[in-house]
């Protein structure tokens, strides 16, 4: 059966929930291994074909790696999981549109993320200003501050990387999103220019100018970088 829009919501369903449960224990762990080029395009090309299994096999490939980038630009558990199944309801429907010879799938999907992130930020914008990250940095301080007992000043474990997600969060979009594809999604640079469309040197300034203003937020509570 090809994809089609009478089985949209049963076929996408099934195989986001499945992969999803199968990949909470380590969502937030090492990184994945990076498919293959070609299998990915093996993959994408058996999905026109209506290979449902294809599809599954496709969605548990990369669920990690997107919803890696949605909660680390977002912040937020619940956030991150819609967002997550918004880009693969996104794939699903426009899956067509991909073409191999034009870059990895890889690269094609964090793009494909990236913008449905912004989409999400321009349309929250207004309720992110009374229900901002400002509220949770005198909580984050007080952590931070109890923390003074340890001679090398370093939060460990939770506590880092909570600071870590609420230092992220007070970074522009544009370094914020560079930050994060770069130094914890661990893609080239070349990849990076490709999925924000701009210039390698673009990326590399955001980049500095994004691990400087982090490195600033991060001081300000004390934490070692």
């Amino acid at each position: 059966m090809a994809l089609a829009a009478t089985a949209d919501t049963q076929q996408f369903g099934n195989a986001v929930f499945s992969a999803w449960d199968q990949s909470q224990s380590a969502r937030l762990g090492s990184r994945s291994l990076e498919p293959t080029f070609d299998l990915d395009t093996q993959l994408v090309e058996r999905c026109l074909a209506g290979d449902e299994g294809a599809w599954e096999d496709l969605v548990k490939t990369h669920t990690r790696r997107v919803y890696s980038i949605c909660f680390r630009f977002i912040g937020k558990d619940s956030e991150a999981q819609d967002l997550t199944q918004e880009v693969f309801l996104r794939l699903f429907r426009t899956m067509k549109s991909f073409r191999a010879g034009e870059g990895s799938f890889t690269v094609w999907l964090s793009r494909m993320t990236r913008n449905l992130l912004i989409d999400n930020y321009r349309r929250t914008r207004q309720e992110r200003i009374t229900d901002s990250i400002e509220d949770q940095l005198p909580m984050l301080e007080e952590k931070s501050l109890g923390a003074g007992s340890r001679t090398d000043g370093i939060l460990a474990g939770r506590e880092a990387s909570e600071l870590l997600q609420a230092a992220l969060q007070r970074l522009s979009p544009e370094l914020r999103e560079t930050v994060i594809l770069r130094d914890l999604e661990e893609l080239e640079y070349k990849e990076i220019a490709e999925t924000l469309g701009v210039p390698e040197g673009t990326v590399k300034s955001r980049l500095n100018r994004g691990r400087t203003e982090l490195a600033r937020i991060l001081r300000k509570y004390q934490v070692a970088v």
